[in-house]
């Protein structure tokens, strides 16, 4: 079961720490803001243990342990913040506004997910999408809360 609650921004205000003035890896799509416990950063095959500052590549997969979370900026101020037990994969991220192409694709497998918009969904809503194992959530807004139940 996917449960998706549309919720203020005092809610989401503890759960995503993001900065404007993120500052990223020539091949990050996204930047680690926030880790706790068992949480890794996972491309290729190769688990590499969250830390704050470390780059986040197209295609990696966010996972949490018992207890773990990680907290991501993405290079349009998009934040995504996962809790335990969580795996959620970066499927696709273009940010050109020069070219006016954008996508931001992730895949949910487990877990729960606190997301806040940035640019891409701001100009290309269309262009954002959350896809779970019972089906695929479109974002019209600006932020919400999943949690996918076993």
């Amino acid at each position: 079961m996917i449960r998706t609650f549309l919720t203020g921004a005092g809610l989401l205000g503890a759960a995503v720490l993001c900065s404007p003035a993120a500052v990223f890896a020539a091949d990050g799509v996204a930047t680690v803001k926030t880790t706790q416990g068992a949480a890794f950063v996972v491309t290729e095959g190769s688990r590499t243990p969250a830390a704050v500052g470390l780059a986040v590549p197209e295609h990696a997969t966010l996972e949490t342990g018992a207890g773990g979370s990680i907290g991501v900026t993405f290079r349009d101020n998009s934040t995504i913040s996962i809790g335990p037990d969580t795996q959620i994969a970066i499927d696709d991220f273009v940010f050109k506004p020069e070219a006016q192409q954008y996508a931001f694709v992730t895949r949910m497998a487990k877990g729960t997910m606190a997301y806040v918009s940035g640019t891409i969904a701001k100009i290309s809503p269309e262009s954002v999408a959350v896809k779970t194992p019972v089906g695929t959530i479109g974002v019209r807004g600006t932020h919400f809360l999943v949690k996918l139940d076993d």
